[in-house]
């Protein structure tokens, strides 16, 4: 009887210790090809929703609303896209990023881009006007008038970047497009979760979905905290 209980004991620690060793490759390409994808779009996303609200430019109107449906755009019709551009016969197929963790950072980068836009361009627009003038008369640049407004527009940025990052690490459609869903190469929280429940493997696929769930509250508690600090 007590050696029936040690080997039970045995094969739960050994299979506790298999579930560690599937789960954080998984976990670590995850973190990998979404955090690149974020400063990727951030960046650009952040300083161009920053221009348009500060100096309109000819065509502001059907700008803002190409960013707005780009907002929308429905992930799987972006995997789609980045697929038929980098297949063998696409134009960038010379690359050999299907596939690949490229593509995935590509598609997601493609997805966050308009949020991050949109969403800064948002809460820029939302801080006094006046600010702006004020700033000129003191004989402030225009680079320094965009970063003080920014300054002022921060939670609404760091909303833009919160949910930007919600929005890929949490997608589906469009990384298993692109990526494949190949063991030890593109696989990823949010496509292991699909296969794993699939093939019936309830106990990795609840520990997968615990695991995301996990990084989307400490993601979002240290971004506030940053701009609680802020």
């Amino acid at each position: 009887m007590l050696r029936d209980r040690e080997c039970a004991a045995f094969t739960y620690h050994e299979s506790g210790l298999t579930l560690l060793a599937d789960l954080w490759p998984i976990v670590l390409l995850s973190l990998r090809v979404t955090g690149t994808a974020l400063v990727i779009s951030a960046v650009p996303g952040i300083v161009l929703g920053a221009r348009l609200a500060l100096r309109p430019v000819p065509g502001q109107r059907l700008i803002v609303l190409l960013i707005y449906t780009g907002m929308g755009l429905p992930p799987v019709v972006v995997g789609l896209a980045v697929y038929l551009f980098l297949s063998r016969s696409g134009p960038l197929g010379w690359l050999g990023w299907l596939f690949t963790p490229a593509a995935m950072v590509t598609a997601q980068t493609i997805i966050a881009l308009p949020m991050t836009i949109g969403l800064t361009l948002t809460a820029v627009g939302a801080v006094d006007p006046n600010l702006r003038p004020q700033l000129r008369a003191l004989g402030a640049t225009p680079t320094q008038v965009m970063w003080a407004v920014l300054s002022e527009a921060w939670p609404g940025v760091l909303a833009a970047i919160v949910a930007a990052f919600g929005s890929i690490i949490s997608e589906v459609g469009a990384v298993m497009l692109v990526g494949g869903n190949i063991e030890g190469q593109t696989r990823v929280l949010t496509t292991a979760i699909v296969l794993e429940t699939r093939k019936g493997n309830f106990e990795l696929a609840l520990a997968l979905g615990g695991v995301l769930l996990g990084l989307a509250f400490i993601s979002n508690w240290l971004l506030l905290k940053l701009g609680q600090r802020r």
